[in-house]
């Protein structure tokens, strides 16, 4: 398996990527901002997935080492970019969150590039401060601290998921890396609280809590989209209605092309695909965490394992979230959901795995061939 690995994770993210183009074909013309063209999310989906293509080609060629010198500049990159969503005629606000920044014709998320840097942040200060990583400044306080900084700026946008997506990722890589397990119990504690107490202070939020605790309740308020979520699972059943046939899609399920993309997947083919799609996202995080353990340094390791478990609970919370297993929250399915800058970053991250993996990998690296050319050689008589 851990031979392969690579294969297996190339094929499962090839086939999400071409489910979510067929997807993206059959809703994104009922999409009530698809500016009169019936293809404009899957012609924009499109151009980011071939920008996504290269930047996964590039990021499997450069030797990944090259993230540890420039975390940073990528840092402060991702830092800027984040307040530019609040500066006038750059950042762009829509649904009620300052999310986006607009450049001419390109609008992307700057939370997404705020991901990678601290992934890879967190990557560097646990190689460099390996020795320390078990003590509560070194191994907690600081790197939390350093964070914190990108935490605080999505915070401020009003993007409570990628707040907590980050900071779950945070945990996890201080967990490998042997901070404290008594310390990453007090850190996801108190950032549920943090979580918690925002979201009772901002109305929207609120309702979506509490219609997640009642949700039949307010199935025509704060709990519609899950509402109809679960009709569309109902009425796909096993085999599904057919490519094409959704009904929930014909503006009965708002924004079924991005977040709730997933639900008209089990309306149209049925559970069948649905729990194929959930197969290949485990078999992505098994992959990629094989990956990361091949790894030949500590810094690909860590590195590794954060990019992938990053994939592995955008997926977690996005089916989740459409099956109501867990509140509403406006996240995308990886691979799969419309949104360019999402798409672009989960293949970026494909790739740097693709790089650790010819690095660390014997037969990618030819470092089996060398070995049985020197086993081949006579052994010289004493």
């Amino acid at each position: 398996m851990s031979k392969n690995s690579a294969f297996i994770l190339v094929v499962c993210v090839a086939a999400l990527v071409s489910v979510g183009l067929v997807m993206l074909f059959s809703t994104s013309a009922y999409a009530h901002d698809a500016h009169g063209d019936a293809y404009y999310f899957l012609k924009r989906q499109g151009a980011w997935l071939v920008i996504g293509v290269f930047a996964c080609a590039a990021a499997a060629l450069i030797d990944y080492h090259l993230w540890a010198k420039l975390w940073l500049p990528l840092f402060l990159l991702a830092a800027v970019l984040l307040g530019l969503c609040f500066v006038h005629h750059v950042g762009l606000r829509l649904n009620g969150s300052s999310r986006w920044v607009k450049f001419g014709p390109v609008v992307f998320q700057p939370s997404e590039l705020g991901k990678l840097a601290a992934i890879v942040a967190l990557a560097w200060w646990f190689t460099h401060y390996e020795q320390r990583s078990s003590q509560f400044l070194h191994g907690f306080v600081l790197p939390m601290m350093l964070i914190g900084v990108l935490m605080l700026l999505i915070v401020r946008e009003e993007d409570l998921g990628t707040t907590m997506l980050i900071g779950a990722t945070m945990v996890a890589v201080m967990f490998v890396a042997g901070s404290s397990p008594l310390y990453m119990a007090l850190l996801a504690v108190a950032g549920i609280i943090g979580i918690l107490f925002i979201a009772t202070h901002m109305n929207e939020r609120m309702a979506r809590l509490v219609a997640f605790l009642n949700l039949e309740q307010h199935k025509e308020g704060a709990g519609l989209q899950q509402w109809e979520a679960l009709k569309a699972f109902g009425s796909g059943g096993i085999y599904g209605l057919g490519l094409g046939e959704s009904r929930e899609k014909m503006h009965y399920l708002p924004y079924a092309h991005t977040d709730f993309i997933f639900p008209i997947v089990g309306e149209e083919m049925g559970l069948r695909v649905t729990l194929l799609i959930v197969s290949a996202f485990l078999l992505v995080t098994f992959c990629g965490v094989l990956i990361a353990l091949q790894s030949k340094d500590r810094f690909g390791l860590l590195l590794g394992f954060g990019l992938v478990i990053n994939i592995a609970l955008q997926a977690c919370v996005n089916i989740g979230m459409t099956t109501a297993l867990l509140p509403n929250k406006g996240m995308p399915l990886p691979f799969i959901s419309s949104g360019g800058s999402n798409l672009c970053l989960c293949l970026l991250f494909v790739g740097v795995l693709l790089n650790i993996y010819r690095q660390g990998n014997p037969l990618a690296t030819g470092q089996v061939a060398h070995a049985a050319r020197l086993r081949s050689r006579p052994t010289p008589r004493m």
